[in-house]
C-alpha cells in the first residue's frame, strides 16, 4: 500500500483530503507543522508528499527543500499562495506539482496517480525509508542523508534481500547467491560476519532492516520500496 503524507495545517481540510485519499487505497499520514512533517517522514517515509505553503511554524518550501537533502521523494504542493512567482519557487526547490486552492479533487487524484506511476519506474533500483536510502544502481548508500561507506559484498547482500524482502533467506541460498567463484563465502560464519558489519553501518536502535532467524538464515524486515 502506497504511503502519502499530508503536511497540511487546516485540520478539516487535512482530515478530508487523507479519508479520500485512504477511500482510494493508500495510506496516510496527518502533519499540521514542519516539525510534524519532518517527525513523520523520519518514522514512517513516504511514497509522496501533499504540502501546504503556509505553516505555523515556516513555509513548506524549506520543508521541500530539507526534503531533496535527504531522498527524492515526489513533493505535491496544495496551496492557496497562487502567485506565479510562487509556483516557479514550488518547482525550483524541487516539487513535482504545484496546485492551487480551491482545487478538484478528482484532478489531484489523478495527479497523485500520475507521479507515483512515473516515480515507481525506479521502484527496484532505489529504496528509501528516510533514514535509509540505497541506490543500487549507483551502488550507494546513505543513512540519516550522510554517504555510508558499503562494499561490493554487502551490496551484492542489500541487493538480495530487497528482491526477497519479507521472504526467510536460509544461509544456503544466501550462500549460494552471493558465491562468485572465488572464496569470499565459505561457510556460516563467514556470511554471518559480513551481515553483522553490514547491520552496524545500517541500522541503530530505532531502525532495523535485517533479522537473524535462529537456525535458519535472515529476513528483510525493513519498509517497502520507496523512492
Amino acid at each position: 500500500m502506497q504511503k502519502i503524507l499530508v503536511v497540511e495545517d487546516d485540520r478539516e481540510m487535512n482530515q478530508g483530503i487523507s479519508y479520500v485519499l485512504e477511500e482510494e487505497g493508500y495510506r496516510t499520514i496527518s502533519a499540521h507543522t514542519i516539525a510534524e512533517g519532518r517527525d513523520a517522514y523520519e518514522k514512517n517515509g513516504a511514497d509522496l508528499i501533499l504540502l501546504d505553503v503556509n505553516l505555523p511554524d515556516g513555509e513548506g518550501f524549506v520543508f521541500c527543500r530539507w526534503i531533496r537533502e535527504r531522498s527524492k521523494v515526489p513533493v505535491l504542493f496544495l496551496t492557496a499562495r497562487d502567485l506565479e512567482e510562487d509556483a516557479l519557487l514550488g518547482y525550483e526547490v524541487g516539487a513535482e506539482d504545484y496546485v492551487t486552492k480551491p482545487f478538484s479533487m478528482k484532478i489531484l487524484l489523478r495527479k497523485i496517480s500520475v507521479i507515483l506511476k512515473r516515480s515507481g519506474e525506479e521502484q527496484g533500483t532505489v529504496f528509501d525509508d528516510g533514514f535509509l536510502r540505497l541506490d543500487l544502481l549507483r551502488a550507494k548508500a546513505e543513512v540519516k542523508g550522510k554517504a555510508c561507506s558499503v562494499t561490493p559484498t554487502e551490496f551484492r547482500i542489500l541487493k538480495e534481500f530487497l528482491a526477497h524482502r519479507g521472504q526467510l533467506l536460509t544461509y544456503e541460498v544466501l550462500l549460494d547467491r552471493l558465491w562468485d567463484g572465488g572464496n569470499q563465502f565459505v561457510n556460516k560464519h563467514a556470511l554471518a560476519v559480513n551481515i553483522n558489519r553490514l547491520r552496524g553501518k545500517i541500522e541503530d536502535a530505532e531502525h532495523k532492516y535485517i533479522s537473524n532467524v535462529y537456525g535458519m538464515g535472515y529476513q528483510w524486515i525493513g519498509a517497502y520500496w520507496r523512492v
